[in-house]
């Protein structure tokens, strides 16, 4: 079987903190509801149907092969894009709510030569709140330092964006969309070309963020570590949800074919689950 990868998913002690995370978060109130979320292009349904709620503090990612609809269904979620159905945070109405949903694509329209520093970047979250007009107020700056302070990039506030790690900019970029001061934190592929250390800083980030009770929602092709560090999944192709609840729940066999056809098998052997893509999940050329 060519590009045999395998990865065995156990149900352990260590995950007991984890889940006891989930559960307290699920016993909170949602704080954003999607409903029948539907959205395209010149006439193409790019994503319908889509329905999910999320809890504070919960961290739910988005599973699914290359052009299923997870960039799309971020860009609809923050109104970037003309969509049908509801989107609610906290109860506010949906031209309300993309206000407050903080949002970091996957690809930032940053020149790293231009001399910004790390501040100014950050700086850039709280345009809604300063205006094109006004200078940054007391409560801007102090809303950016919190921001940088919880992603660890305090001491590094005065540093050019250029000259900062791929794993620090992301760092970065989220503290800008946490400049926002919002509820409900979008991150599409937020992994994706950073070194295992940086991945590991950037986690170390979302557990602050769970503790303060903000909810994530994640792109990613890692259907491993979607499985151990997420509470729960949602699998999308065409454009289409397939599934969504926790992990040990949604992944079978059924499902993950429906949402990778051909390209992944799933064996189970008691608590163990053993993943084994037949095919590449995505190519350099699909985008």
């Amino acid at each position: 079987m060519a590009n045999i990868l395998s990865a065995i998913l156990t149900k352990n002690n260590h995950d007991a903190a984890r889940e006891f995370a989930t559960d307290c978060a699920s016993l909170s109130e949602s704080v954003m509801t999607v409903h029948d979320l539907a959205c395209g292009y010149n006439g193409y349904r790019a994503i319908e149907g889509i329905t999910f709620d999320l809890r504070a503090g919960e961290r739910v990612g988005i599973v699914g092969p290359n052009g299923a609809g997870k960039s799309t269904l971020f860009k609809a979620l923050v109104g970037l894009l003309p969509h049908q159905g509801a989107i609610s945070i906290q109860g506010a109405s949906c031209k309300d709510s993309h206000a407050m949903i903080g949002y970091v694509p996957q690809r930032e329209a940053i020149d790293q030569t231009f001399p910004v520093t790390v501040w100014d970047v950050v700086m850039m979250g709280r345009a809604r709140q300063i205006g094109y007009i006004l200078l940054p107020r007391k409560q801007d700056r102090i809303a950016v330092r919190g921001a940088l302070e919880r992603v660890g990039m305090w001491p590094l506030r005065k540093r050019q964006i250029g000259e900062l790690s791929g794993g620090q900019r992301r760092r970065v970029f989220v503290a800008r969309a946490l400049a926002q001061q919002a509820s409900v934190l979008l991150l599409d592929e937020p992994f994706s070309g950073v070194d295992a250390a940086a991945e590991t800083d950037i986690f170390q980030v979302l557990d602050v963020l769970r503790e303060e009770g903000v909810a994530v929602l994640l792109a990613t092709h890692n259907l491993v570590q979607a499985a151990t560090h997420y509470d729960k999944l949602l699998l999308l192709t065409n454009g289409r949800m397939i599934a969504f609840g926790a992990p040990r729940d949604i992944y079978t066999p059924q499902n993950l074919g429906a949402t990778f056809g051909d390209r992944i098998a799933l064996f189970q052997e008691g608590d163990q689950y053993v993943l084994v893509p037949d095919k590449p999940c995505h190519h350099e050329d699909d985008h």
